[in-house]
């Protein structure tokens, strides 16, 4: 049974950084790129960023030199460090394998950019 929990979002300033954890069933972890999603209010979900395996990493243009994905193979775990936080990056932050699948999906963790 694939299970992945996300945590660590939360509300911060404009500029400010968070740290997103997701804590994956090996099943779906050990043979996956693994990647962070998101849905914003009103948009569609959309990839954000995603590491493979041998943990190459690539970057929706958005988030590109903001965010920083990466894995922890030990601890089945795929982190998403947030710098420079803009309110645009607000939505729920979900992780899931590259490509997903569809019983992947977890509760989220909601990210919000406000002052």
């Amino acid at each position: 049974q694939v299970q992945l929990v996300e945590s660590g979002g939360g509300l911060v300033q404009p500029g400010g950084s968070l740290r997103l954890s997701c804590a994956a069933s090996g099943s779906i972890f050990s043979f996956n790129a693994m990647g962070w999603y998101r849905r914003a209010p009103g948009k569609e979900r959309e990839l954000v960023a995603h590491i493979t395996t041998g943990s190459t990493t690539n970057y929706a243009n958005a988030v590109k030199g903001r965010f920083t994905i990466s894995r922890d193979n030990a601890k089945n775990t795929v982190y998403l460090q947030m710098n420079s936080l803009k309110p645009e990056d607000t939505a729920v932050y979900y992780c899931n394998s590259v490509p997903y699948r569809y019983d992947g999906w977890g509760q989220g963790t909601q990210v919000t950019v406000s002052s």
